[in-house]
């Protein structure tokens, strides 16, 4: 298919380009100029609207396979596409566990033939993510997988992540680790402080994650080999990563939407849509996060999509699952949250959200240029709208930004030079 986009402003990472017209055959842009004059199947008038490189979440959870009901590879990507993410990875925590060749092959051929944006699958560091005996990384590799991790469950053992560095690095499989100390964290429920005390919840210290970031940090040093940190959420753990990269260790980390526009006060009421791992921290913490995207300690933002059932989330605050869904607000609350105030410019968000993902991943997108692959997103900063769960296409609601009054919609989704998302369509 030939389109060609009239009168947009392109963002890359590098800067914006404006009232120019892309044009895009089959799935590659062919030309970027002012005033393209082509024959082409649709003409898309975009002026008003910014075009991004296809957002890359480097980490979320399809359930697919054996969690089904909560989401599956074609309601995820649904949600995805919605959203503006045009490529996703998603961790292995699934039933069978993503930890072989098998279950990777069936995750990659289920995405060819449901999924409308490109699905990567995340391998298992460990069998079973149980943290004893490493994984099949080097024949995961060739199935298909672009990383491994035992996202939900940390690698305790230091001896154990030690030796998936140097294994991961073999096959050049960056390693994204769940920083979390599971004896510090003694099974608490939220955040440990003022607000855990308050409702009568056992709660999770900041320690339990900042001292596992420390340990790895460590082992990145100690082994020349990079590791990446998954969903970074405490002031402590921002500044051992601010240190040990002034020191030249080879450390990325990411955080979450969730992490720098909530805090624990969002568990009032034990609203178990706040609740998630790591914790929702405090406000000290929440600035800390925004401070580290600022200045570029925290490299990109992930979403940690996690969609549940409604029926998980309708429990008692201890016994709910953790995980929020959050493919459909990534992107506007970003925008709101950090660009509307300053913090970061447009260039840079499409940085922290396409551009820096793909190149972690190693994955050959987040760029628009000629030649490049036409992954494509059509976005409004201008409109306010409001959050409405209830109008989700993922099939979990389980979010607690439901009402939240945004900017950065996103209007249309292009991966591969076919529209896969239209708002309001």
């Amino acid at each position: 298919m030939s389109i060609l986009i009239k009168n947009v402003n392109i963002v890359n990472s590098t800067g914006v380009e404006s009232s120019v017209d892309i044009y895009i055959e089959n799935s590659i842009i062919k030309d970027i100029k002012k005033n393209l004059d082509i024959e082409v199947q649709k003409i898309i008038d975009a002026r008003g609207l910014y075009v991004l490189p296809g957002l890359v979440d480097a980490h979320c959870h399809l359930r697919d396979p054996g969690y089904e009901y909560k989401e599956d590879i074609s309601t995820g990507s649904r949600s995805a596409a919605k959203g503006g993410f045009t490529s996703i990875a998603c961790m292995p925590n699934t039933d069978p566990v993503a930890d072989n060749p098998a279950v990777v092959t069936y995750i990659i051929e289920k995405a060819k033939k449901e999924a409308l944006v490109n699905v990567y699958p995340i391998g298992a560091i460990t069998k079973g993510q149980k943290g004893e005996e490493l994984a099949e990384m080097g024949s995961m590799k060739e199935a298909g997988i672009v990383a491994v991790s035992d996202d939900g469950r940390p690698v305790m053992k230091s001896s154990v992540m030690k030796k998936a560095l140097i294994y991961a690095s073999q096959f050049n499989l960056p390693v994204i680790s769940h920083c979390e100390d599971l004896d510090l964290a003694e099974e608490g429920s939220m955040n440990e402080g003022f607000m855990s005390t308050k409702l009568g919840l056992r709660g999770i210290p900041a320690a339990a994650e900042s001292v596992m970031v420390a340990r790895d940090v460590l082992l990145s040093e100690y082994t020349g080999i990079p590791v990446h940190i998954a969903h970074v959420s405490t002031k402590s753990s921002v500044e051992i990563i601010r240190n040990a990269k002034k020191n030249g260790v080879k450390v990325t980390c990411e955080t979450c939407p969730h992490y720098f526009t909530l805090t624990e006060e969002a568990c009032e009421g034990y609203d178990t849509n706040a609740k998630m791992n790591p914790p929702l921290r405090t406000q000290e913490d929440v600035e800390a996060i925004i401070e580290g995207l600022k200045d570029g300690t925290i490299d990109i933002i992930a979403t940690d999509h996690a969609p549940h059932h409604f029926d998980e989330k309708n429990v008692e605050f201890d016994n709910a699952p953790n995980g929020i869904v959050g493919f459909e607000t990534a992107l506007s609350l970003s925008y709101t949250a950090l660009v509307e105030t300053k913090v970061i410019t447009l260039p840079q968000l499409v940085e922290k959200l396409s551009t820096g993902p793909a190149r972690i991943l190693n994955l050959k997108k987040g760029v628009i240029d000629v030649n490049e692959d036409a992954d494509l997103i059509l976005v409004d900063f201008d409109t306010e709208y409001t959050i409405d769960v209830s109008e989700f296409a993922s099939r979990g609601k389980n979010s607690p930004f439901d009402g939240f009054k945004v900017k950065g919609k996103n209007m249309m989704t292009i991966v591969g030079g076919k529209i896969v998302y239209v708002a309001d369509d």
